[in-house]
């Protein structure tokens, strides 16, 4: 629960705002000189691609998420990194396509202005927000039905984000377990709910207890009809599901998963399919007709043997597969032992080649095949498959999903050598958390850091 019902037009009222801040932000900057040596040509189309990554960066950041719960993160945090990373995109591009003549002064100026626009605007609406609040329009005095898990969840979001416009007046129980909530918080029993709603004019009542009380419940809906309280149910489910559940309807019928799994749904896999294919497709046309044979001839001639490596990997649900890569080592028979630093094994050339990744090039013609994803859970050995399924409760969980070239723990700083278990637990919890939070957005923004771990270098590569 994360506040009221936000409707999604006031998401896209907020993006046509921050559009039309960013025109305005430049007719300034025009206005005031900086523009002078840009065509007009040149100054809308650079508008459009400024805007256009600011999109890009908007939803990776998730800035349009603009609730009455999140005034300094979304300030201070989600804005400041858009920025930064909308920067760092638009000098990557000015610096690689020399197409328009920007000066420093006039990107400059257009960054100040976007800055303090937008900002401005979001501080506008947050203390417009606080006016309501304190002015007490659209404050909801709430009950809970039932001294429940649920209802002690319910109770902890009320008391906590006071914000969000609800005043909490108390539970309804007969029999309250001190386990679940403070006793003085229970104001009094289930036959005293209509009386004290009328008395004190409640909006809104939260039906906590099991749905086997459905007589009650039904009693209760009833009552809420007749005397236009809203009426919601939020039963107590907490001996079989918990804060990771996923509900859904078929039907009409809702459904529980343990975990939300985006990439369950066919529309999503059929997505992150077509972006695999056409991402992979286009970096070996462009790439490797440039590195192979640059990378085979410094393969053969620091040492022996073949120039790719095939391994058995297990992929999605524990199918193995040949799992391609650049040769790194000398020709050995410890293949399933995973290297380390300083490891004697590894060649001149593979110890460049891991440090810039580009020893698992050949793992996109692996995409192309179906057996990997270019995001995904990192591939681990056979070996370490059979030990840390025995060990670690979530490890099995990360194969339901087809694993991937570069991976959510990876940009995290989870790589390498894994001998501490508490490293490869944490690998494995961001291994999950990317199957429970998948998004096009979410492999795009992977990519992005995976791209940027390689410039900047990885200690953790080798």
């Amino acid at each position: 629960m994360k506040g009221k019902y936000y409707t999604p037009a006031l998401k896209i009222l907020i993006f046509i705002i921050d559009f039309w801040l960013i025109e305005f932000a430049f007719r300034i900057a025009r206005e005031l000189g900086f523009a002078y040596a840009i065509t007009e040509s040149q100054f809308t189309t650079f508008f459009l691609v400024f805007s256009l990554i600011w999109i890009i960066a908007g939803f990776f950041y998730k800035i349009y998420r603009i609730d009455t719960l999140s005034l300094t993160k979304n300030i201070s945090i989600n804005l400041f990194n858009a920025f930064l990373c909308h920067l760092l995109m638009i000098v990557t591009i000015l610096t690689t396509f020399p197409v328009f003549i920007i000066s420093t002064k006039f990107l400059t100026a257009v960054y100040a202005f976007s800055a303090i626009l937008i900002i401005g605007i979001r501080v506008l609406y947050k203390l417009i927000l606080k006016y309501i609040e304190f002015s007490g329009f659209d404050q909801r005095k709430v009950i809970i039905v039932g001294a429940t898990s649920s209802g002690n969840a319910l109770y902890q979001f009320f008391s906590t984000h006071q914000a969000a416009g609800y005043q909490f007046k108390g539970f309804f129980e007969d029999e309250p377990e001190e386990e679940h909530i403070n006793q003085e918080l229970v104001v009094g029993k289930l036959k005293d709910i209509k009386n004290f709603c009328l008395r004190e004019n409640i909006d809104e009542i939260y039906f906590a207890l099991p749905l086997t009380h459905d007589r009650l419940l039904k009693e209760i809906a009833q009552f809420a009809d007749d005397n236009f309280i809203y009426f919601r149910i939020a039963p107590d489910f907490s001996k079989v599901v918990n804060d990771k559940c996923h509900i859904f309807l078929i039907n009409s019928v809702p459904v529980f998963t343990p975990r939300n799994e985006p990439l369950g749904i066919s529309l999503n896999a059929i997505l992150k399919r077509v972006f695999d294919i056409v991402f992979s497709a286009s970096l070996i046309l462009s790439l490797f007709p440039i590195l192979f044979p640059v990378i085979a001839v410094a393969i053969r001639l620091d040492s022996e043997g073949p120039i790719f490596f095939k391994q058995l990997r297990p992929g999605k649900k524990n199918k193995l597969f040949d799992c391609y890569k650049f040769r790194t080592m000398y020709v050995n028979n410890t293949t399933e032992v995973q290297a380390t630093k300083n490891d004697s094994r590894i060649t001149k050339v593979g110890r460049f080649l891991r440090k810039t990744n580009m020893d698992e090039l050949p793992q996109f013609f692996n995409v192309l095949l179906g057996n990997m994803s270019v995001v995904g859970p990192r591939p681990n050995l056979i070996s370490q498959l059979e030990k840390y399924s025995k060990t670690i409760q979530l490890y099995k969980i990360r194969h339901f999903i087809t694993p991937g070239i570069t991976g959510y723990a990876q940009v995290n700083g989870f790589r390498g050598e894994t001998k501490d278990p508490e490293l490869m637990e944490k690998r494995i919890y961001y291994d999950v958390l990317y199957l429970e939070n998948w998004s096009l957005a979410l492999d795009i923004k992977i990519i992005f850091l995976t791209i940027w771990n390689m410039i900047k270098g990885d200690k953790r590569a080798y």
